[in-house]
């Protein structure tokens, strides 16, 4: 139970991390301004697809209803080191794709590069 909590801990804060880098440097993308979408859905229902040494899980439909309001490309780029630390980038990818919001290979998502399909 305390692993649990402490994992969980543990997401919520990545996830308010991001969440601060979001809210606080909204990049220009192509003359849009660069916005995360449903941070807390992204808590609640999906991060158990994401996490590291778990193994890969075909997200929810829930999730992928998160996912799809989200801008993939944008939360990308504000991916750092140690968000790596935490998240799976590979699962991030696998996520994405799984809820049909796919990257495009050679993609940067932080310092991950999505491979070819």
């Amino acid at each position: 139970m305390a692993m649990y909590f402490n994992t969980n801990i543990l997401l919520l804060a990545f996830f308010a991390i991001t969440g601060i880098l979001f809210s606080s440097n909204n990049n220009m993308v192509a003359g849009q301004t660069c916005q995360l979408g449903d941070l807390q859905g992204l808590i609640t229902q999906c991060a158990v697809y994401v996490k590291k040494n778990v193994p890969k899980m075909q997200p929810s439909p829930e999730c992928c209803s998160v996912v799809q309001k989200v801008d993939i490309s944008c939360a990308c780029q504000k991916i750092t080191k140690e968000i790596e630390q935490m998240v799976d980038m590979e699962k991030v990818v696998f996520v994405a794709r799984s809820c049909g919001k796919p990257l495009a290979p050679g993609t940067k998502c932080g310092s991950y590069t999505v491979p070819p399909s």
